[in-house]
């Protein structure tokens, strides 16, 4: 008699569910990458390595494109032996072909600046961003005709970064250095900061276009990506570029994205989705065990359940559901980290030169921090798009930190 009521207890059923389910989800989750239950010892160090061998093959394709590319340029000159593989290219400012439609007559749209450096050489980082914004923007098809790529070299040695060369064959592009001048800047974090500057500045001076999407050469973009700015701008913001704020952030680090960072939105974001799947399992649980009433306890139990194995999943993995319609993507204030892609408006990137102007980097300021911290001296205000419009694939620091033969890992 004592056993059947046991086994019609509320707290029985909730005790027996939340045991087998949290089991499950230790099992189930710990090959998440950003799951708190990420097993480390287990997969972080297979994980990483995969993920650097598919970089390997993923650089060695884009440069097999760019060669076929310069290839055809060439050929039309009737030049061919100047694009094989062993061919060192100068850097120029021109594109020899055009790689991309436009509309001659209309002002530009939109220049996506690709700012860089050189990187761990084999991996060519740089080729792997301008092939897939190429790949995205054909794709895109005549809705992209009004935008353009644009390489920015800010190598210390211009001439040295072989991949920016090779693609000043192709696409326009200029260089910060010249070849053989001093460094003048009193630290890696001011020099960063006023790479940025002048990658901003040219793209304004070259092209004067209504948007500047500012891009590191490590960060490959995502197959959304420009239905994801058309949302923003015509959809989102039609009235006022940006909203009036200084930017909007296209990435945001994975680890950085969880529910529990103190971010007052993700809290009601976080109790919003618990609610809602908590409901549905109090629904569940009333038809299942024929209550006749609806409960507030049962309801409040699902809830924190929800919530709690929301966080244990990881806010990442929930974010990505969002790429199925442009209209669901997020739009929320901005934090202070990072700059791996960043849209500005005309307007606004004027505004960022001049107040970058005024800022000086160092260690533990960097330009991520000082426009951030600069948005809340002046009362402005920035976005972030969510999910991540970007994936960031570059495991070799160039500006902090010196190239060595260890291994990366992902976290």
């Amino acid at each position: 008699m004592r056993i059947s009521v046991l086994f019609k207890s509320p707290y029985f059923h909730f005790s027996l569910f939340f045991f087998i389910t949290f089991s499950l989800a230790y099992f189930c989750f710990r090959g998440f990458l950003f799951s708190p239950f990420f097993s480390r010892s287990l997969y972080l160090k297979q994980m990483s390595h995969e993920f650097l061998s598919q970089n390997l093959h993923d650089g060695a394709v884009a440069l097999e494109y760019f060669h076929q590319r310069l290839f055809q340029s060439f050929s039309q000159v009737g030049n061919k032996a100047s694009a094989t593989k062993n061919y060192t290219f100068p850097c120029t400012n021109k594109p020899v072909v055009p790689l991309l439609p436009s509309i001659p007559s209309e002002r530009i749209f939109l220049v996506t600046t690709i700012i860089t450096t050189r990187r761990q050489a084999e991996y060519h980082y740089l080729l792997q961003v301008a092939h897939n914004f190429l790949e995205r923007l054909s794709e895109c098809g005549p809705n992209c005709y009004g935008v353009h790529l644009f390489i920015c070299n800010v190598d210390l040695y211009p001439a040295s970064h072989e991949d920016a060369c090779l693609l000043s064959q192709l696409l326009p592009s200029v260089k910060r250095h010249v070849e053989g001048q001093e460094d003048d800047s009193p630290n890696i974090f001011e020099r960063e900061k006023q790479d940025y500057s002048f990658c901003l500045s040219s793209t304004l001076k070259t092209f004067n276009p209504e948007y500047v999407l500012l891009i590191e050469d490590d960060a490959v973009p995502e197959a959304d990506i420009f239905s994801a700015f058309f949302e923003l701008v015509h959809v989102r913001f039609p009235q006022e570029p940006l909203g009036g704020g200084l930017y909007a952030k296209l990435y945001h680090p994975e680890r950085l994205q969880g529910y529990l960072n103190p971010e007052p939105m993700r809290i009601l974001e976080w109790f919003g989705l618990g609610s809602l799947i908590g409901l549905a399992l109090n629904l569940a649980y009333t038809v299942l065990f024929l209550q006749s009433k609806f409960s507030w306890r049962p309801f409040m139990i699902f809830t924190v359940y929800s919530m709690l194995m929301a966080e244990l999943f990881g806010r990442h993995y929930i974010l990505e559901l969002r790429r199925i319609l442009p209209g669901l993507y997020n739009v929320v204030p901005a934090t202070e980290c990072c700059t791996p892609a960043m849209l500005f408006s005309e307007a606004s990137a004027r505004r960022t030169l001049v107040y970058l102007d005024e800022l000086t980097c160092k260690a533990g300021y960097a330009k991520d921090i000082a426009l951030y911290r600069e948005l809340g001296r002046r009362g402005e205000w920035a976005w972030a798009i969510e999910p991540n419009m970007v994936k960031h694939v570059g495991l070799f620091s160039t500006l902090r930190g010196s190239f060595d033969n260890t291994e990366p890992q992902l976290l």
